[in-house]
């Protein structure tokens, strides 16, 4: 296995494409994909000082995870526990996919 978690996914996974699309319907959740792909390794702390500091969201830990658990089911988010911290990697491979068959 890789260490890379977004090449970690079966390339020929078929995801929910309309999972996908209610993740990137929400301009916060797009924002946040923003943040990850910028700086693909934040914990939820960082992602939430990010947003507050650069983006002017007054959102709390709680509401940004709750963002999270809708990109992860989308499977555009991947988190991983490292140590004590929980770190958010973008994992662009279901976009790529979705974009595929329209692009080719």
């Amino acid at each position: 296995m890789t260490s890379n978690p977004e090449v970690a996914y079966n390339r020929h996974m078929n995801w929910d494409k309309d999972a996908i699309f209610k993740a990137l319907s929400d301009s916060t959740r797009r924002v946040i994909l923003d943040e990850l792909s910028e700086r693909n390794e934040l914990t939820l702390y960082e992602l939430t000082a990010r947003l507050i500091m650069k983006h002017n969201l007054s959102i709390s830990r709680q509401a940004i995870a709750k963002h999270l658990s809708v990109l992860e089911a989308a499977e555009l988010v991947i988190s991983k526990r490292k140590g004590k911290y929980r770190v958010l990697f973008l994992n662009k491979e279901p976009l790529k996919n979705l974009l595929k068959g329209w692009l080719d």
